[in-house]
């Protein structure tokens, strides 16, 4: 049984980051759902879902945890369940207008709760939709793109600021405590903190360690903010570079521009995953380096949205985030893109990076402090 609940907004409140004129754009895509599976009501609870519906409100508390919250959607409107001991939070910071809320016990069933309140008590559920609400996120509007572009800018300048300061003795730790510390500032959450230094090259994930990062190093960072994530990858060197590494670079920039030439409204992801993999072949790097790292795909409200692989037919469209992270021994290049009416816009920006140019657009070149 849920509770419906009254909570008093603070003056100090966050403002719930939810656009009315974007978020009756979602209701109406959730809707077009619904009517062709015959159905009248849907229960979202993944994180990916219910941010993107409610338009970037927060429903996590541990970033390891499921959602602190449940939304069914039905011809009434939208009705949001969370626990007793989030709700005051919740309402004061996160609700968007329109969106009703009730609460369970901290203890209570949050699933079964939110469904309870369908007419029938058997909403749909997201599995049996999962294509469908992936293809609902695909376009960003105005408003989340808006959010999306700052959020790169600010994950691409915290890179600059923490690997102009490194040093050959900066530990790995310390680089990507640095990178959480500035993700953090600026009101986001870092999911992913990355860095290899010179010694642990070959390792494409690499989890940070104590070791000092040397002459060379990589970062990776995915902070998310709104529900939204931006990935971005910056490399650090204190010599010039062997000749191998700066032709490796120089290659593996040649791949990810094959990949941005393939990435166009209408193509279908499983054809430019089959770009990658010639890519790869075709500029020196051989034909199974796809298989030693994912590739990356489109982006937004998930890391990958999805990973593509050639199972993977979803249709590109215009105004669709994606980050590809062509990768290969020593190199990788990634950054959050937006796909426009004029082409690939690079999100992930800062005009303090060193760039160069490849085949017409502007690509990050290792910084060299």
């Amino acid at each position: 049984m849920t509770t419906p609940t009254q909570f008093t907004t603070p003056a100090t409140a966050r403002t719930a980051p939810g656009n009315v004129a974007d978020r009756t754009v979602k209701r109406r895509r959730v809707l077009d759902i619904l009517d062709a599976a015959g159905r009248d009501s849907l229960l979202l609870t993944s994180n990916t879902a219910l941010t993107w519906y409610l338009d970037g409100s927060r429903v996590h508390i541990s970033l390891a945890g499921d959602p602190i919250a449940a939304l069914l959607v039905d011809r009434s409107g939208d009705h949001l369940v969370t626990f007793n001991n989030e709700a005051g939070r919740i309402t004061a910071e996160e609700l968007p207008d329109g969106v009703s809320l009730d609460t369970v016990p901290w203890h209570g069933q949050l699933h079964a709760a939110a469904a309870g309140l369908a007419v029938d008590g058997n909403p749909l559920v997201e599995a049996a939709v999962t294509s469908e609400l992936r293809a609902a996120r695909q376009q960003l509007l105005p408003a989340e793109a808006a959010r999306y572009a700052a959020l790169s800018a600010d994950a691409a300048n915290a890179m600059t600021d923490v690997l102009t300061a490194a040093t050959p003795e900066t530990t790995e730790f310390q680089l990507v405590s640095e990178l959480a510390a500035r993700i953090v500032a600026v009101g986001a959450e870092p999911l992913v903190l990355l860095c290899n230094g010179a010694g642990r090259s070959a390792f494409r994930h690499p989890l940070a360690t104590h070791s000092p990062i040397g002459r060379r190093a990589m970062a990776v960072v995915c902070a998310r903010r709104n529900g939204l994530v931006a990935n971005v990858t910056r490399w650090v060197a204190f010599d010039a570079g062997t000749p191998q590494e700066l032709d490796a670079e120089a290659r593996i920039a040649a791949v990810e521009a094959d990949i941005f030439r393939a990435t166009v409204p209408g193509a279908k992801l499983n054809e430019v995953f089959t770009e990658i993999k010639l890519a790869y072949a075709r500029h020196g790097f051989g034909e199974d380096q796809w298989t030693l790292h994912h590739q990356g795909g489109p982006a937004g409200y998930a890391g990958r949205d999805p990973r593509v692989t050639a199972e993977v037919t979803d249709t590109i469209v215009l105004n669709q985030p994606f980050t590809w992270n062509p990768s290969g021994p020593g190199v990788k290049i990634e950054d959050t893109v937006l796909l426009t009416d004029t082409g690939l816009r690079v999100l992930t920006t800062d005009h303090r990076w060193p760039t160069t140019q490849v085949d017409g657009r502007r690509r990050p070149l290792t910084l060299r402090p």
